[in-house]
């Protein structure tokens, strides 16, 4: 079973989801992406944070930015890099982000992970995410997704798929549903300064749709991704905050930044006039990029598609018993 958070939270999340819907103006955010560091062991094609050299924030900031969205409408925050087992603190702010009002995610391309205390880390952890991919050079990680599984927390593989790369999906979806891991499987969006590496959307949504077929219960990438996609409906329902701190708004892909997390309320931030007018540009935007959580989020706030969006988690559950 998932743990529990305070009833004053799903409160909170309730009255946010309901105001967005009644407004029909996606307003409040239910996912953050926390970029902890900037720090990677990779230089992926499709990536541009290979370009940054920031210094880590401090431990504490860190915290002060946790606390933050502890009080606002966030369920679901993902530490997210770089590689955030490149913190030495990692393991401490693990630990204080259990300790507080929403659920955590973890993202790893760590090929070497037998390095780190995982199964420790795993008690804070609530999904685990591995990141494994012909980007990340560490394809042979599929080889031991069962020793992964017994972590003991509700393990998914990610996969970045190019044009390059699409051929060999069928491959990667098989191996995971042979371990009992879920999947979610994303296009490598076109950043800026990088290579366009982004696979034909049509081809990628057939090919999604034969292996959920194949392989039910296994991919969780929501259908309605392909749509929101193609009608340019991305959402700010998810954040992305960046290694400094401070809060990319309305999107990573126009690189435009809001506050300082560290600093500045979200919830106060979101009704200020600069936030409606971020907004507003999100909504003129004609880019159609394709990043996965501005354009999936949709799918798993709408009352129409979020049971089915989250079937594989559910599935999941059914067959995940802790060791």
């Amino acid at each position: 079973m998932l743990r529990r958070l305070p009833l004053s939270k799903y409160g909170r999340i309730a009255r946010c989801l309901l105001s967005n819907l009644l407004t029909d103006k996606p307003f409040y955010p239910f996912y953050a992406s926390f970029k902890l560091t900037s720090r990677c062991h990779f230089a992926c094609a499709f990536c541009n944070i290979k370009d940054e050299h920031r210094p880590d924030l401090p431990t504490e900031r860190v915290k002060r930015i946790l606390d933050n969205l502890s009080d606002s409408s966030v369920a679901l925050v993902s530490f997210e890099g770089g590689e955030p087992l490149l913190r030495s603190d990692i393991g401490e702010l693990l630990e204080y982000a259990r300790s507080k009002d929403f659920y955590l995610l973890f993202t790893t391309s760590e090929r070497k992970l037998e390095h780190y205390p995982m199964k420790a880390y795993a008690r804070y952890i609530d999904f685990l995410h591995i990141s494994i991919d012909e980007g990340h050079n560490n394809l042979q990680m599929f080889d031991r997704l069962e020793e992964f599984a017994r972590f003991g927390t509700r393990l998914s593989i990610q996969v970045v798929v190019t044009r390059d790369t699409l051929q060999w999906l069928e491959e990667k979806v098989r191996r995971c549903a042979q371990a009992g891991a879920n999947m979610v499987v994303m296009p490598a969006v076109h950043m800026n300064r990088t290579e366009d590496r982004f696979p034909d959307l049509d081809r990628f949504q057939a090919e999604l749709g034969w292996l959920k077929q194949a392989y039910p219960g296994i991919i969780y990438t929501p259908d309605g991704y392909f749509e929101r996609v193609k009608k340019r409906r991305c959402s700010p329902e998810s954040i992305i905050i960046d290694s400094t701190g401070e809060l990319f708004y309305p999107c990573h892909i126009l690189e435009k930044k809001g506050p300082d997390l560290s600093e500045q309320s979200l919830m106060d931030y979101l009704v200020s006039p600069e936030a409606h007018a971020s907004r507003r540009e999100m909504a003129r935007c004609e880019k159609g990029c394709g990043w996965f959580q501005y354009f999936s989020i949709g799918e798993f706030t709408s009352i129409k598609t979020a049971l089915r969006s989250l079937m594989p988690f559910r599935q999941q559950r059914l067959r995940y018993t802790p060791k």
